[in-house]
């Protein structure tokens, strides 16, 4: 019964594979540049503005996984990112 458990929230419901981690898709690219032009930018005027890109990608690439993630586990891990997300601008 606990394989058949931990298969449920794994298993890719389109192929039947289990699915932990994607290859990254175009929000995830833009997360990873965004965060190389806030390192090399520091505080002047593209670190912000990447800044706010980046929790927008964040945003959008969890949405994307809890409307059409391909297991449970992806799906609760956009609902991670969200409350993560929601919590650093609500804290600042």
């Amino acid at each position: 019964m606990r394989v058949a458990s931990l298969r449920w929230w794994f298993e890719n419901r389109e192929t039947g594979q289990i699915t932990i981690a994607q290859f990254p898709n175009w929000p995830l690219w833009g997360i990873a540049a965004t965060w190389l032009v806030t390192a090399l930018a520091g505080s002047s005027a593209p670190g912000p503005a990447a800044s706010w890109a980046r929790t927008g990608l964040w945003l959008y690439w969890a949405g994307d996984e809890i409307v059409r993630g391909v297991n449970p586990w992806r799906r609760v891990l956009g609902v991670a990112v969200v409350a993560w997300q929601a919590g650093a601008l609500v804290l600042g």
